[in-house]
């Protein structure tokens, strides 16, 4: 698969998996805005973000972003009850939401180049921060609205060509770094 291919794979597998999962298991309808490509991530500088990594023949990072005030209402929607303000049930709500974005994400493509692995979410919540992913991949950005709120999910993803296995790309054999 070519990296234009997978660059158009990619962002209809972000658009189908988010208004999926948002539908669905929280009820919210979303309006997709304008989608986009960016060297480098579209990084907020305050809010919530989940970073999710996919290894396999293609590999790279998924994450969802948004404001304290529209995690409180993806997890309100997820657990059913209502939240002031940011706290550990909404970073895992908002961890869990992720899981289930990237990972139809990962299940959409792997029809097409195999089987990928799913890192476990990981949540930032603050102000004044930014993430940087290592390299220089373009993402495919999805700005999505909801209730006045914006949720950007965003996807990169680079070729696999070290050949090496889903679970351990760029790591060694941890049994050949042990010396006896």
């Amino acid at each position: 698969m070519t990296n234009n291919s997978m660059r158009e794979k990619a962002l209809q597998a972000v658009v189908t998996s988010t208004e999926s999962v948002f539908s669905t298991m929280l009820g919210m309808d979303l309006t997709k805005g304008e989608a986009y490509y960016k060297a480098g991530a579209a990084n907020p500088s305050d809010g919530v973000v989940s970073l999710i990594g996919l290894a396999g023949p293609w590999m790279g990072t998924g994450s969802i972003a948004c404001s304290p005030a529209l995690a409180c209402k993806i997890s309100g929607a997820l657990l059913m009850t209502e939240f002031a303000g940011v706290d550990d049930e909404v970073l895992d709500a908002v961890a869990e939401v992720t899981n289930m974005v990237i990972g139809n994400v990962k299940t959409i493509i792997e029809e097409e180049v195999g089987p990928m692995g799913l890192s476990i979410p990981t949540v930032i919540f603050g102000k004044n921060f930014a993430t940087k992913s290592v390299g220089s991949s373009n993402w495919t950005v999805v700005p999505f609205d909801y209730d006045g709120e914006q949720l950007i999910v965003q996807l990169c993803l680079v070729q696999n060509t070290e050949g090496q296995s889903a679970s351990r790309v760029g790591f060694t054999n941890p049994q050949m770094a042990i010396a006896d």
